[in-house]
């Protein structure tokens, strides 16, 4: 996670906290997280079956995306000692509290492309 904790603007009253509305954003930004974070709600997922979830992620994107939630404690990844190798990937008890702002997020864009198509 680095040094999120300092490394933003000040949203409140509250002094020297970071914004809590910013770093939440940093951490499931971009194009994957929150689609990685989607998938792995309803249980564990192997890798291979992750990139054929997600059309047009590139393999080393998905890996990146993955490490970055793991480093973050968001993610898990588990490694079964069988060959071949197995590999799973699962929200951890952080990841399952983040969880609701994803399935809020997909309600709310359900319900925007709705009304504008």
């Amino acid at each position: 996670m680095g040094n999120r904790l300092n490394g933003f603007g000040v949203c409140s009253t509250e002094g020297k906290k970071a914004c809590p509305v910013e770093l939440t954003l940093h951490m499931i930004g971009g194009k994957w997280k929150g689609i990685i974070i989607d998938i792995l709600s309803d249980q564990p997922v192997r890798f291979n079956e992750l990139k054929r979830l997600i059309p047009g992620i590139t393999q080393r994107m998905l890996t990146l995306q993955l490490r970055e939630l793991e480093a973050d404690g968001i993610v898990e990844r588990k490694v079964e000692n069988t060959l071949p190798r197995k590999v799973e990937y699962s929200l951890t008890e952080q990841g399952e509290k983040l969880y609701p702002i994803i399935a809020a997020m997909r309600m709310w864009g359900n319900q925007y492309l709705s009304k504008n198509s």
